[in-house]
């Protein structure tokens, strides 16, 4: 399947660039380019893409905005995957929050880019331990909003288990591993506590395991 994806940024060359090296792949098509975040929505309507590259800072409407936007409008079909120039950007834990499937660094390398790109498409969060842990945890700490109304006791403990591998960075395989147990086993946790807890992706379990304290910034897997 040919992953048909959208660019938006206000930064031409940038832009351009992504474009063309994304336009060299076999399954993946460039479908529209926009320089802002309301040409993004705009643009996202009418061409109903897989996957949105957007960055985050932009004129008009930013990169969180128009996620919001895009998501609701295809009813999550779209998935979304920010762009930054800073590893620590205090827009990263919003634009998750929104419902974005993960960020990548605008001076990532050709194969973290198309790496992301075919994540995130696919539907799967791109959870960097050696980057989103950090920058989750970081703004988690920082934040003063009020705790979710959800508890660890709504999970049995080996669904609360489950949780904190995620947050830590583990794959499926790796939870399966470190637990002694079967894939299988692990997906029906994860599709158990994603139920319990109202979870879209491991973005948001990943985010609710530090608002609930499970995980703190700094703690290795």
């Amino acid at each position: 399947m040919v992953i048909r994806a959208i660019v938006a940024d206000d930064q031409a060359v940038v832009r351009t660039g992504f474009v063309s090296l994304l336009g060299t792949q076999d399954d993946i098509a460039v479908v529209g380019e926009a320089e802002d975040g309301a040409e993004a929505v705009r643009v996202a309507a009418e061409t109903r893409p897989d996957l949105a590259l957007l960055d985050i800072r932009m004129p008009h409407k930013n990169g969180i905005e128009a996620a919001r936007e895009i998501l609701a409008a295809s009813d999550g079909a779209t998935k979304v995957l920010m762009l930054t120039t800073f590893g620590l950007d205090e827009y990263v834990y919003e634009a998750l929050a929104a419902g974005a499937g993960g960020f990548l660094l605008k001076d990532a390398t050709f194969p973290e880019l198309l790496h992301a790109v075919r994540v995130v498409a696919a539907g799967n969060a791109l959870l960097s331990p050696e980057i989103t842990k950090r920058l989750i945890g970081q703004f988690i700490s920082a934040r003063t909003a009020p705790q979710p109304v959800r508890t660890v006791g709504e999970l049995t403990a080996r669904e609360a288990e489950v949780l904190v591998l995620i947050a830590q960075g583990l794959s499926n395989a790796d939870i399966a591993r470190r637990l002694t147990i079967s894939d299988h086993t692990v997906k029906t946790h994860i599709n158990r506590l994603f139920t319990k807890m109202s979870l879209r992706d491991r973005a948001q379990a990943v985010i609710l395991a530090y608002e609930l304290g499970m995980v703190r910034p700094g703690r290795q897997a």
